[in-house]
């Protein structure tokens, strides 16, 4: 609780003592990792390369020419996939919507480094069976109980001038609801431990002028 008010007071401050904010859109693309643990054993996931759908829009608050503050709100394909033998595959995923927050210290005008903490909620999970490189069963279901109602992960970037980053993001909540238990009785995922991470490249799409009281600066 504390963590959270020391967060919320930072960003209020920027809020009042910054420069006037100026919103960004952002493009991604995502190569996804997994570190599992099953019933004790330690394993690695495929890596997953996704392009759609990823995208978030930030606010920034320029304390000045090197140091700033960003806010906003994004929109996350989260996943990834799992060899049970040769020839069985299964993909799980996710789509989040993200809250993020965060501080960037550099040239506020060329190239910058940023970190921060991201809130975000899975509402819809899918997951794909394969066998022999052949899909043999797919479900995709809204709010599903098979994860966590929302996940906790931090961040940390570089941006290079014309609108590239390259960001590093970790997953602190495991991907699978433990609790999750199926009709049976059984809890498919109680022994099972899979915290996400991600490198991302960026591009920013649009940036606006800085908004006074409601419009836009001209």
């Amino acid at each position: 609780m504390r963590f959270l008010f020391s967060v919320a007071l930072v960003f209020v401050s920027g809020l009042v003592f910054g420069q006037r904010p100026y919103i960004t859109s952002d493009g991604e693309i995502i190569l996804g990792f997994a570190s599992i643990n099953n019933n004790g054993m330690e394993d690695s996931a495929i890596p997953r390369f996704t392009m759609f759908f990823h995208g978030q829009s930030l606010a920034h608050f320029d304390q000045g020419r090197n140091m700033g503050m960003i806010a906003g709100i994004s929109l996350r394909n989260v996943g990834f996939i799992t060899d049970a033998g040769p020839d069985l595959r299964t993909k799980h995923r996710t789509y989040n919507v993200g809250l993020p927050i965060g501080f960037k210290i550099g040239d506020m005008h060329g190239m910058y480094v940023y970190g921060g903490y991201e809130f975000e909620i899975p509402f819809n999970y899918k997951e794909k069976r394969f066998e022999n490189d052949e899909k043999v069963s797919k479900f995709n279901t809204w709010f599903s109980r098979r994860t966590p109602a929302f996940y906790h992960a931090v961040f940390a970037g570089i941006r290079f001038p014309r609108g590239m980053s390259l960001r590093f993001k970790y997953y602190a909540t495991p991907f699978f609801n433990k609790n999750f238990t199926l009709s049976d009785g059984t809890r498919p995922y109680e022994n099972l431990e899979v915290n996400t991470f991600h490198i991302a490249l960026t591009s920013m799409l649009t940036k606006g002028k800085k908004v006074v009281a409601g419009r836009r600066d001209e």
